[in-house]
């Protein structure tokens, strides 16, 4: 039985609606670009009238306008980041737990493949989907760039660098969905929790911002990945890299031990 290729199977349906629609929405909200730069000014003198923690919350660090190509590349990739978090929590959550939710435990289980390649398996088919749905994102974001830049230089090696982000984002919040997931006797509604997750550690994100508190920003990954912060810099914070390594480590290890000495239920 090749539970991985089961597992892909079964999620390919919503990898091509996740890869297509984000990629979709990337280069339509992009193509409002050209229009928000005519009237630049009035919009820098209406964003500059909020508070500046305000704007952080939004992704827009200082030094970034809306008015710019790089300012509101910012807002609009932050937008997707919680889509992608939506995404990548929603596989985590249901990818261990599919099997007790849809009372198919017993077909699974009698099956002559042990937890551990079952495991492999889901986790490996699950990443795989991400990332089919991470180049589309890519892809997106480039034509997005290309088509409607206005006119405007920017530094393509910085774009690049916070695409190549986007998996370490995905697996981040995909293992803690796993890990998440087996802590349940048994999940009723995914998209809830992996809705829940990605918001609430968004908005926890922005409280951090705004009220200027470190031990807020690093408890969620969406503080790890600021893409205003590796588009205006161009570079990655080694500290905050590890720290979502080590998240997605220990999530991953505990994931791990907690389904090899789970009782599974079934009918």
């Amino acid at each position: 039985m090749n539970v991985f290729k089961q597992e892909f199977h079964m999620k390919i349906k919503s990898i091509i609606i996740w890869s297509i629609s984000l990629a979709a929405l990337m280069i339509f909200y992009m193509s409002f670009f050209p229009y928000m730069e005519q009237d630049s000014e009035t919009l820098d003198s209406i964003m500059n009238s909020f508070p500046k923690e305000m704007m952080q919350a939004l992704g827009v660090r200082a030094g970034l306008s809306l008015g710019s190509l790089m300012g509101f590349f910012t807002l609009t990739f932050t937008i997707m980041q919680i889509a992608i978090a939506i995404q990548s929590a929603n596989y985590g959550f249901s990818i261990l737990s599919e099997e007790e939710r849809e009372l198919t435990a017993d077909f699974l289980m009698t099956k002559p493949v042990s937890r551990k390649k079952i495991y492999l398996s889901k986790f490996f088919a699950a990443l795989l989907g991400l990332l089919i749905t991470f180049l589309a994102v890519g892809i997106g974001s480039l034509i997005a760039l290309k088509l409607f830049n206005g006119g405007s230089n920017y530094e393509v090696s910085h774009v690049f660098k916070l695409l190549i982000s986007v998996p370490l984002f995905q697996l981040t919040f995909l293992s803690i969905g796993m890990f998440i997931s087996l802590l349940f006797k048994k999940i009723r509604s995914v998209l809830s929790l992996s809705m829940s997750l990605a918001i609430g550690l968004y908005v926890i994100s922005s409280v951090g911002e705004i009220i200027d508190s470190d031990i807020l920003r690093y408890m969620t990954p969406f503080h790890y990945f600021e893409a205003g912060v590796i588009l205006k810099t161009g570079e990655y914070d080694i500290q905050l890299f590890l720290i979502a390594v080590s998240v997605i480590i220990v999530s991953l290890v505990s994931s791990y031990l907690l389904y090899n000495r789970r009782d599974i239920h079934s009918l």
